[in-house]
């Protein structure tokens, strides 16, 4: 396996559990756990070996594990290192979001483009940012680093670094060390 991809695999089983996990441990994961694996070698697969047959495989294997957890990322979603999905439930990426490192998705949450045509786009998350359940971030902006969007929040603007998201419509509150306590394990 290339050593990029064992990197991000191991970067987001460290954000829950001390390494080195035994075979039984691993065979074990919760299910959101065993989708943001396959989600992971899927997607490194589609960017390096497009068209290949294991790449085919690996994103049926992901769409019918999507169906069972109600978790949908698609492959071409770029994430950096450290990515954790807390619970099972809906959590609907779309494709062209950009996450940075040490990213916590809750259950329910949405990030989804708005606009049409060329004026499509999709959100940009930043390092260190937890997003509560139920949140939506839609459309062209930019979540900052160390960011906590509450749940059940609407953000459709920019968020700088070091804020509270609370509320619907959204309402930015400037808090150094916002995640601390919710973005845990860090890397």
């Amino acid at each position: 396996m290339n050593r990029e991809l064992q990197e991000l695999l191991q970067s987001d089983l460290k954000r829950c559990y001390d390494l080195p996990l035994s075979a039984k441990d691993r065979f074990f994961l919760p299910l959101q756990m065993k989708y943001l694996r396959l989600w992971r070698k899927t997607a490194w697969h589609y960017r390096n070996k497009r068209g290949s047959l294991l790449t085919k495989i690996l994103s049926l294997r992901l769409d019918a594990l999507s169906e069972r957890s109600q978790i949908q990322i698609p492959r071409e979603v770029t994430a950096g290192p450290g990515l954790y999905i807390g619970h099972l439930g809906r959590v609907i990426v779309h494709p062209d979001t950009l996450i940075g490192k040490n990213v916590n998705l809750s259950t329910g949450v949405t990030i989804g483009a708005a606009g049409r045509g060329k004026e499509k786009r999709a959100p940009r998350i930043g390092d260190c940012v937890w997003i509560g359940t139920n949140a939506v971030i839609v459309g062209d902006v930019t979540i900052g680093n160390d960011v906590m969007i509450a749940p059940g929040a609407f953000v459709n603007f920019d968020v700088p670094d070091h804020s509270v998201v609370v509320g619907n419509p959204g309402v930015v509150h400037s808090r150094e060390n916002a995640t601390e306590g919710y973005v845990n394990r860090r890397l």
